[in-house]
């Protein structure tokens, strides 16, 4: 048992839309029997456009779990945000604009970083996750002898920034989702000195599911469907997922449909076969994903894909980008998936599922038990845990 333990996100809350945040969230419910008191430390934020301060308490409890708030001192302004970014995504922002970048990035709270300086000796540890937002950029340092990284990685352009080079240099501990995060992020920044464990979440799914009930609220009826769960951006590879979409409706006579699940920050156009569901609860989410032919996921840059291994756990068939190393690993190492690379393998999947029935019942069985095998709370819980426990016992030598 421990005596006090931090989880530091950007954002935290039971409306929040984010797979690291909901691992986060998800994390901290799970340890919380493992310690005396378990604190979130967060910002006020929901909209991770804005950073607009959404939550007016300082501080409250959310399913045990004792959540720490801090106002976000500077919105994101889109316009500078996106020059800064842009640049840096090229990989041509100077080293002396990267703390600008940082704070750009946000959410923008100095008042969180005072709280870690302040409670530095006042924790066992304190666990970070996502590397690329401000808190964990400018206060992972701050703690960085009690400091565990939950990187949410992926093979992209800041990862060659000097001040996300500190970043992963910095930690006493790494907790990667998945082994082919770990792989990257030691030929990326030759740092496989530092103790890591592989972490990732435990499945978890309601009592139960009723996919009629989601038919039936979302005026589907008995129409096939393949449904999208997530953030509805550029960044998700969301355009591309619509494009290939409206363009198997007119090369097939068929009444398939498109479900998008979760809060759109893109235009989508106007389809009688494509749905948006908008931002929903938990329980119309797995429903959806219950009732769906297909979940169906195109992100080009993941670090675990929790709704992949949620759709696995519900027997729903998965489709996804094999551009996505993490996701194409879940294919090859369940043998529960299928991917593709371009629109014409985008189609013969879909023709796939469609024409060999007896195959879909194999994946599906495979899915669930890759599962069922390796995204248990007690082995996650486990591997944080002794993480936590060789950075109690060196501050205690120190």
């Amino acid at each position: 048992m421990f005596d006090k333990v931090c989880f530091v996100v950007q954002r935290y809350g039971l409306e929040v839309n984010g797979g690291a945040e909901l691992q986060c969230r998800q994390f901290a419910e799970h340890m919380v029997k493992h310690c005396n008191r378990l604190d979130v430390v967060t910002t006020k934020a929901v909209d991770y456009m804005t950073w607009k301060d959404y939550y007016t308490a300082d501080e409250e409890d959310i399913n045990g779990v004792h959540v720490i708030r801090f106002g976000v001192e500077r919105e994101r302004d889109q316009k500078s945000f996106r020059k800064l970014n842009d640049i840096a995504g090229e990989q041509k922002l100077p080293v002396d604009k990267e703390e600008e970048w940082a704070k750009r990035q946000g959410p923008y709270s100095p008042d969180l970083l005072k709280y870690l300086e302040d409670n530095h000796y006042n924790y066992d540890a304190f666990v970070f996750f996502t590397y690329i937002y401000y808190p964990t950029v400018m206060g992972l340092s701050i703690v960085a002898d009690r400091a565990i990284l939950v990187p949410e990685a992926h093979d992209e352009p800041y990862l060659s920034m000097q001040i996300i080079k500190k970043v992963f240099s910095s930690p006493k501990a790494f907790l990667f989702n998945t082994e082919e995060e770990r792989e990257l992020v030691h030929k990326r920044f030759n740092n496989a000195d530092i103790p890591s464990q592989l972490g990732g979440i435990g499945i978890e799914l309601p009592d139960e599911v009723h996919p009629e009930n989601f038919r039936q609220k979302y005026k589907i009826g008995d129409a096939p469907f393949l449904v999208y769960v997530g953030r509805i951006d550029e960044g998700k590879n969301c355009r591309e997922l619509v494009e290939f979409f409206l363009e198997y409706k007119r090369r097939h006579n068929d009444d398939l449909k498109l479900v998008l699940i979760g809060k759109k920050v893109l235009d989508i156009p106007k389809n009688k076969d494509i749905i948006e569901t908008g931002f929903t609860s938990d329980q119309d989410k797995f429903d959806g994903i219950a009732a769906a032919n297909a979940l169906v996921l195109p992100s080009r840059f993941e670090s675990l894909s929790i709704v992949v291994l949620e759709a696995m756990k519900l027997n729903t068939l998965v489709l996804v980008d094999g551009h996505c190393d993490v996701l194409r690993a879940h294919c090859k190492k369940s043998n529960g998936a299928l991917y593709y690379v371009n629109y014409p393998e985008f189609e013969g999947c879909l023709e796939y599922f469609k024409e060999h029935p007896e195959v879909c019942d194999a994946l599906r069985a495979n899915g669930l038990k890759y599962v069922d095998e390796n995204y248990q709370w007690d082995v996650v819980t486990g591997r944080i845990c002794e993480l936590i426990q060789k950075i109690k016992d060196s501050s205690v030598k120190e």
